[in-house]
Order: C-alpha cells, then structure tokens, then sequence
C-alpha cells in the first residue's frame, strides 16, 4: 500500500472494518505495514471506530465489535426515544400533503412517519425498507417504490446503488432521513457505509431533504458521511436537541423545527 496513492483516514479505517469482517481480529503492527503508515496513526484509526462503537481495542490491535453491540438492530432502535421519534413522526407526516412523492430510509424514525400517513391519497413512497413497504400493504392510497438492492437483515433494508434507474422522471418532493449522527461540518452520517452509500445519491435527488433526529444525535460522528449540512433543508427533533448546535445549524440558514 505503501507505494500507491495515501488514503484518507476515512478510506483507511473502511478498510480495517472489511478487514475486521474478513478476519475477526487485526494487529496495529501488520496494519501499520499494509497501509504504509506508523503505527501511531493506525492507533489512532482503531480509537476512532472504538468511539463509534466499530470495534473492541485489545493489546496491540482490535477485534469486531458483536454485531448486538454496535448494530442495534431495527426491533431494539424502535423502543429507544419513543416519545420523542412519535413527536418526530407526527410533525415529518404533516409536511406530506395528498399527491405528493417523498423518499422514507429505513430508520425507525420514518417508520414513525410512514404509520402516519395511511390516510394519504395519491401518495407515493419511495423506500429501502422493508418493514415500512410491509406497513403499506393494505394501504391502497399508497403505491410504494422499492429501488432494490441487497438486503441487510439487522435493518431490514435494501442496500447497493444498481437499482437507482428506476426513479429516473420521479419528482420526489421530499426525502426524510434519519441518522446515526448530526455534525458539523460532518453533516449527517452512519455507522454503515453500505447504508450512507445507499442514502447520499437519495439526498441528491430529492428536492427537499428533511433530517429527521432525536436530541441524542447531536453532535454524534458516524463512520460514512451522506449528507453535507449544504444539503440539508430542515430538521424535525425534539426540544432537548442541544441549543448550541441547533443555533450553529440555524445559523447556516437550515430550518430547526422542535417537537
């Protein structure tokens, strides 16, 4: 590795997390030697997927964090914050008018928002979930768009970018997306590249993005970055969101709603 083009630090500890999924366990002096840097710098990677709950740092390198550990599965994230992802939910559905055309992910979040909007006429939902497309089953004002992909079971989602042709011509009004995290100047991110590689060409091509966070996302960091704070329109969170980073946010023209 040494040899080729330095990667950054975000490539590199994406690297070590397939590495750590291949193999279970990695040592700081053979990542040091594959990736061409000192092992100071390999410490420091493995520190930051600790502090993101990615891995278990051991004597002289990091083992795999248990998937009950660091990917809380959808069924768990649904009993986390239900006051306020119901609060959330109630305010994201009333910006979804009759008609409309808007893109939901696979966050419990949306889930709270999809529950709300089986009154909905002439509505269309564009989703990579499959607990929010099974929701909308006898729903018959609702035609859900399911872009494919491969599934991830822990959140029940549909992953990958092949099938992104399919909405070409839509005009999605609205995209709501929830997040592991909210920073700056970060912006929103995951803890799973595959999922924020799924989430950023969605940004992209709705005309309105709609972060859709509890306070405990604030100024949380996740591993994979999808939208950059220039592309969020509003965020729907709860009133314990921290004032100052609601007023930084603010203050870069994105609309704050509290609920």
């Amino acid at each position: 590795m040494g040899a080729g083009r330095e990667l950054y630090p975000e490539e590199r500890r994406e690297q070590i997390l397939a590495q750590l999924n291949q193999d279970g366990r990695v040592s700081v002096t053979d990542l040091s030697k594959q990736f061409g840097v000192s092992e100071v710098t390999i410490r420091a990677d493995l520190q930051a997927l600790a502090e993101h709950r990615l891995v278990l740092r051991t004597h002289g390198g990091a083992v795999l964090a248990s998937r009950a550990f660091y990917d809380i599965s959808l069924a768990k994230r649904r009993q986390q914050q239900v006051p306020e992802k119901s609060r959330i939910g109630e305010a994201g559905a009333a910006m979804v008018a009759n008609g409309d055309a808007i893109f939901l992910d696979s966050s419990s979040t949306a889930l709270a928002i999809a529950q709300r909007l089986k009154s909905h006429r002439d509505l269309t939902i564009v989703t990579n979930s499959v607990i929010i497309a099974h929701e909308m089953l006898d729903v018959p004002g609702v035609t859900v768009v399911m872009p494919g992909g491969t599934l991830r079971r822990d959140t029940a989602s549909l992953v990958g970018t092949d099938g992104l042709g399919v909405l070409q011509g839509f005009n999605i009004q609205k995209g709501f997306f929830g997040a592991h995290g909210i920073s700056l100047p970060e912006g929103l991110t995951d803890v799973s590249a595959d999922e924020a590689e799924a989430k950023r060409p969605m940004v992209a091509i709705c005309r309105r993005v709609v972060a859709i966070l509890d306070a405990t996302k604030w100024g949380r960091v996740g591993l994979a970055s999808f939208a950059r704070p220039e592309d969020i329109d509003c965020i729907v969170t709860d009133v314990h969101a921290p004032a100052e980073l609601v007023g930084m946010v603010r203050s870069l023209g994105i609309e704050v709603i509290l609920v």
